[in-house]
């Protein structure tokens, strides 16, 4: 009898510690939220000719870098063009359809981009626009059906979504035709103001500064690139926090730039190209980029943050590039531009905080 009572006693030990655990796990779990970031994405394009379509019909096209961006709660990047399977042409004014970049993944590439990890995506970009509103359209529905949140059009400016007990809202900007315009500040701001009323944490995304290497470096003016206002990256992001934001991310110059911190929130002012397929210059600075993960608290700080350095091969499929060449370029250009130096990178690519 002795013996049962024990034995007993010790199972419920076991089951009460048990339980005990899985609350612990799950309040420490809520206290964060880890959070992965990425640049622009277009995983092939079947205009002008499907010969533009990655191999495998696309199904390899996280392959390499999957594991890295699964286990999230949010895992973000920026959808460069549209996603629709039909065969219609574009509204770009072009004399040579080989030589006119208007991007337009097939249908059935969305479950790609799920099936990878991502569950947050902007759409405010200059490609947004490169088959009409049927383009948008087709996009915004193939988005809706898997459950991947997006904003970033004047129809659908805004998103709001919860991701384990954290109320989420997120916006993004960017110069262009039928986006949420990234000049105009006082929209912006009051957009992220109201987010700010109704949700925890508040993710802005744009798609602004010049294009190309020699739009690597962050300055405090307007950038201008074919004649395009293309916005005040820096002044805009700090305008977004001062607004409310607590996460601030940015893409669109095809190349990396520097990561910044201020009032305790991480800004990426261009993530670079992550995986584009097909169409793009991917020589150089142009090929590597960052996966970012990290970490916020319930106030939106950041907490603790590594970068994964990737490069693509071929023709823009991203790995992992052992050699850190994105990691290294990041600590270049976090040294001599004009930011807040208390986030720095170590050589691991790990997150260094010096909150002042």
């Amino acid at each position: 009898m002795k013996y049962y009572l024990n034995l007993f006693l010790l199972l419920s030990f076991f089951q009460l510690n048990a339980q005990l655990n899985l609350i612990d796990f799950n309040e420490n779990k809520s206290d964060f939220l880890n959070i992965t970031a990425v640049g622009d994405m277009m995983i092939g394009t079947n205009y002008p000719s499907k010969s533009y379509l990655p191999p495998n019909d696309g199904k390899d096209i996280f392959k390499n870098v999957s594991r890295f961006l699964k286990n999230s709660d949010i895992t973000f990047g920026n959808l460069e063009g549209v996603i629709l399977s039909e065969n219609i042409p574009t509204t770009k004014i072009c004399n040579d359809p080989k030589k006119c970049y208007a991007f337009k993944m097939p249908d059935h590439y969305v479950n790609h981009f799920k099936d990878a990890g991502f569950n947050l995506l902007s759409i405010a970009n200059n490609h947004i626009n490169d088959f009409d509103t049927k383009g948008i359209i087709n996009t915004i529905e193939l988005l809706k059906k898997v459950n991947i949140n997006f904003a970033g059009t004047l129809d659908y400016p805004t998103a709001e979504f919860k991701v384990n007990g954290w109320n989420i809202g997120f916006c993004a900007f960017s110069p262009n035709r039928g986006t949420v315009s990234l000049n105009n500040t006082m929209e912006a701001v009051a957009i992220v103001k109201s987010l700010k009323q109704r949700v925890d944490i508040v993710i802005v995304s744009f798609h602004g500064g010049g294009e190309g290497i020699k739009f690597e470096q962050i300055t405090n003016k307007t950038e201008y690139y074919l004649g395009e206002n293309r916005g005040n990256p820096y002044q805009f992001s700090k305008n977004m926090i001062d607004a409310g934001a607590d996460v601030v991310f940015g893409h669109g110059p095809h190349v990396t730039r520097a990561i910044d911190m201020y009032k305790g929130k991480i800004i990426t002012y261009s993530m670079g190209n992550f995986a584009t397929y097909g169409r793009f210059d991917l020589s150089g600075a142009k090929g590597i980029a960052p996966i970012i993960k990290f970490k916020i608290n319930k106030k939106g700080d950041l907490v603790s943050g590594k970068i994964i350095s990737i490069m693509q091969i071929e023709d823009g499929i991203p790995v992992l590039d052992k050699n850190k060449k994105v990691i290294n370029k990041l600590q270049t250009l976090m040294n001599n531009d004009l930011i807040n130096k208390s986030l720095k990178i170590n050589d691991d690519g790990l997150f260094e905080i010096n909150k002042q």
